[in-house]
């Protein structure tokens, strides 16, 4: 759960920066959450209508890339919206992350995808004005959409069932449409 919480923060970001792009000519990188999995990425591009989004399990070529916002900015329409999930990379690259300084904290801390991305955009069309907005913890915060709420309360009462149970060893799940050990 917090997926559908994430995915209407994000694509709400999204609506409030489309009509900034359009008016200024310009493109806009939305980074989002997303360390292995693109989901939100991927959702938030669909619904908030983006024109290219990057994720992590398909790593992308820039060359594509400019081709597609060369392409936008050529059919007239004046603005470009990329949404890139935190764990993007280029063919042949790797994640952008910086070592945790944290005591007993030992993932790499990822972030900047997007301003890297902007760099490389950069050297090859060096005339296309950029803007990146990191969501970040945003996307975490506040209160969870009903769909997650009743999604936690559901997890929540098959967990209880399972311990009247005494099935142990098991965890809740979702197949959607129903809860299952």
């Amino acid at each position: 759960f917090g997926y559908q919480t994430a995915g209407a923060g994000a694509t709400d970001a999204m609506d409030k920066l489309v009509p900034t792009a359009e008016s200024h000519n310009r493109m806009m990188v939305v980074e989002v959450m997303g360390r292995d999995a693109g989901w939100i990425a991927l959702g938030a591009a669909i619904a908030g209508g983006a024109d290219i989004v990057l994720i992590p399990e398909i790593p992308y070529s820039i060359e594509s890339v400019m081709r597609k916002i060369d392409d936008r900015f050529r059919s007239g329409r004046g603005f470009v919206i990329v949404v890139v999930a935190e764990g993007a990379r280029p063919t042949g690259g790797d994640v952008v992350a910086c070592e945790s300084d944290e005591i007993g904290y030992h993932n790499r801390v990822l972030g900047g995808i997007g301003r890297f991305f902007i760099g490389q955009m950069k050297q090859h069309m060096p005339d296309v004005e950029a803007r990146v907005t990191v969501l970040g913890h945003l996307q975490r915060g506040g209160s969870p959409c009903a769909f997650d709420r009743i999604l936690a309360t559901q997890f929540g009462v098959a967990a209880v069932d399972l311990v009247k149970e005494q099935k142990f060893g098991y965890m809740v799940a979702c197949d959607y449409p129903k809860i299952v050990a």
